[in-house]
C-alpha cells in the first residue's frame, strides 16, 4: 500500500474547497492501493470559532496549536510516498514546512490550489487575514512540489512560470451524491445562491438588480450559507448550511446564480456553485468570468450576464418563464457529467498519484 498524507486549512468534511478538490476522491483512492490521512491547521473547537466576532485568546490558541501539530508531523513522514499540500501548510508566515518537506526530507509534493491564492481577497471579511498572509509563498512553493495541480486553466497558467509539470484537475461534483430532483416548480419562484459569508461582497453586485425584481416580481431570493448575510431586500430568505440537508435545499432552487466581478481573483474561481446548480438539474446565470465561460455555454447549459442590465433582463425573462428554465437542464447535466464529474476525472487523478510516485 502507499501512503499520502494531506496538509489541508481545514478540519475533514468541513471546507467547500477540499470536499471538492480531493475529499470526495479518498473513498477511490483507498480502492487503488492508497492509504491516507489528513491533517488539518485548524482543529475543529477553532473552527468552529474562526469566522465569528471575538474569542481572540482562542483563535490565538488554534494557532499556536496548528504550528505544533505541522511541527510535530514533520518527525512523521518517513514512511509517506506523496505529501498533498491544499493551497498551504500553515495560514500565516513564510512556507518554511513546505521548504523543510521539500528540501531536507526530500519529499514528494502535489501542491494543489483551486484560487488566485497568490493575490489577496478583496473580501471585506478577509481583510484581517490579508494583512498576515504571505502571497509570496505561492510561487515558492510552486516551485519546489513535484507536481502542481490547479482547478482551472488561468491558475494553471500562473503555476506553469515556476513548475513544468502541472495539470488541470477540474473542481468536480459526484454526481451519485448531488442528484437531480424531479419536483414541481415552486408556486413563487426561488432564486438561489449558496456560499460561505467570505462571498457576501459577490451578491452586493445583484442588489441592485433584485430592488428592481421585486417591484415588477413575487420571488424569493434564498441563500445558503454558514452565516446570515442579511442582505437589505425583501425577497430575502436565509437558510443555514447544513450538510444533512445540503442536496435538498439546493434542489429547492428554480434559479441559481453565480454573479463574479471581473478581477483576477475571480478568474482564479473554479465554478463549483454552478457545477452543484447543474448536478441537482437547477437552471443557472453566471458573470463570464474565468471557468464559468467552460461550464456555461450560453443559451445552451444555462445563461450568461455580464453587466447590470443583462442580469435584469435574463432573471427577468427566466422569473416569466418556466419552460425556458427547464430547456437547458439536460444539456447542463450531460456537460456536466462528461467534464466536471468525480467519474469522468477519478482515474487522471489517480493516474496523477501513480506518475508522481515513480518520479525520481
Amino acid at each position: 500500500m502507499k501512503k499520502i498524507i494531506i496538509l489541508a486549512p481545514y478540519p475533514y468534511e468541513e471546507a467547500p474547497s477540499q470536499r471538492f478538490r480531493f475529499e470526495q476522491y479518498l473513498s477511490y483512492f483507498e480502492k487503488n492501493n492508497w492509504t491516507w490521512k489528513l491533517e488539518s491547521f485548524w482543529n475543529m473547537q477553532t473552527w468552529r470559532i474562526l469566522y465569528k466576532p471575538g474569542f481572540n485568546f482562542q483563535k490565538t490558541i488554534g494557532l499556536l496549536s496548528g504550528f505544533l501539530r505541522r511541527f510535530f508531523l514533520l518527525f512523521k513522514l518517513s514512511g509517506v510516498d506523496i505529501v498533498f499540500i491544499h493551497r498551504e501548510a500553515a495560514p500565516v508566515g513564510p512556507p518554511l514546512f513546505e521548504w523543510i518537506i521539500a528540501k531536507v526530507l526530500r519529499k514528494k509534493i502535489i501542491y494543489d490550489f483551486d484560487d488566485a491564492i497568490w493575490k489577496p481577497n478583496v473580501s471585506v471579511t478577509n481583510s484581517f487575514a490579508n494583512r498576515v498572509k504571505w502571497y509570496g509563498k505561492v510561487k515558492r512553493i510552486c516551485k519546489w512540489a513535484t507536481t502542481v495541480s490547479c482547478g482551472n486553466k488561468y491558475l494553471c497558467d500562473y503555476a506553469k512560470q515556476f513548475n513544468s509539470d502541472v495539470r488541470l484537475v477540474p473542481t468536480t461534483i459526484d454526481t451519485d451524491y448531488h442528484l437531480p430532483n424531479k419536483k414541481n416548480l415552486n408556486k413563487i419562484p426561488v432564486i438561489g445562491w449558496t456560499g460561505t459569508h467570505s462571498t457576501t461582497y459577490y451578491l452586493n453586485l445583484l442588489i441592485p438588480v433584485f430592488k428592481k425584481l421585486e417591484e415588477q416580481f413575487d420571488f424569493e431570493l434564498r441563500i445558503i450559507s454558514n452565516k446570515d448575510l442579511k442582505l437589505p431586500l425583501k425577497s430575502y430568505h436565509f437558510i443555514n448550511w447544513n450538510k444533512e440537508t445540503e442536496i435538498s435545499d439546493l434542489q429547492a432552487f428554480d434559479i441559481g446564480i453565480m454573479p463574479l466581478p471581473d478581477d483576477d481573483w475571480s478568474k482564479g474561481k473554479c465554478g463549483f456553485k454552478l457545477l452543484q446548480y447543474i448536478a441537482v438539474g437547477v437552471p443557472s446565470i453566471a458573470s463570464p468570468v474565468g471557468v464559468n465561460n467552460d461550464i456555461i455555454i450560453d443559451n445552451k447549459t444555462g445563461w450568461i450576464a455580464k453587466t447590470e442590465n443583462d442580469w435584469l433582463e435574463k432573471l427577468s425573462f427566466l422569473l416569466k418563464n418556466s419552460e425556458e428554465r427547464k430547456s437547458v437542464v439536460e444539456k447542463a447535466t450531460e456537460h456536466l457529467e462528461k467534464n466536471y464529474s468525480v467519474k469522468a476525472t477519478q482515474s487522471k487523478y489517480l493516474a496523477m498519484l501513480d506518475e508522481v510516485v515513480k518520479k525520481n
